[in-house]
């Protein structure tokens, strides 16, 4: 992490002091903080922020849960896609068609339900997905999960977004 931490520039210096304090919430498990990371950093797709959580998450996560973790991530960049499109196309008719798209890990994904339902709204969040946020929101809510809990997972995508895109933009630039 320290490595990844020494390639933000100034201007993204917010961004990287965020970093190092989001992913110490008292608000989260250490379970559910890394398996967030994790799972937004796939989201946010930039291959060192990647190297870097997963390094640093293969020290507080199971192997189940990181599993778990990485599910949340693949399915949602499908999911939010998928939802997203019936949604912001305004047609009804497409939300009364079948998906049919597999996703059984939603189901067998091995580790804590809550944590991953976390997980898969903090990757809602990141891809934009509003229908998904929903529907993930409101099973949390279910399941007894505070707004705070929530929230603390949404600034973990936020600032791993922001991250990411600092440095995609470094690198695409020849910066770092």
């Amino acid at each position: 992490m320290e490595k990844l931490l020494a390639l933000f520039p100034d201007y993204a210096r917010d961004i990287k002091l965020n970093l190092q304090n989001v992913l110490k919430q008292e608000d989260l498990t250490p379970q559910q903080t890394w398996g967030t990371a994790v799972a937004c950093a796939m989201a946010a797709r930039d291959p060192q922020l990647t190297e870097a959580i997963f390094s640093e998450a293969k020290q507080h996560l199971s192997p189940e849960a990181l599993h778990g973790a990485k599910a949340a991530a693949a399915i949602m960049g499908m999911n939010n896609i998928y939802y997203r499109f019936q949604h912001l196309s305004g047609n009804e008719r497409f939300t009364q068609i079948p998906a049919r798209l597999r996703m059984q890990v939603i189901r067998s994904h091995g580790t804590d339900p809550v944590d991953f339902e976390l997980w898969c709204l903090a990757v809602s969040a990141v891809n934009g997905c509003g229908k998904c946020i929903e529907a993930h929101e409101g099973v949390l809510k279910q399941k007894g999960m505070t707004e705070e809990v929530m929230l603390a997972a949404i600034r973990i995508a936020s600032v791993i977004n922001a991250a990411a895109c600092v440095l995609d933009t470094e690198a695409a630039a020849g910066l770092i």
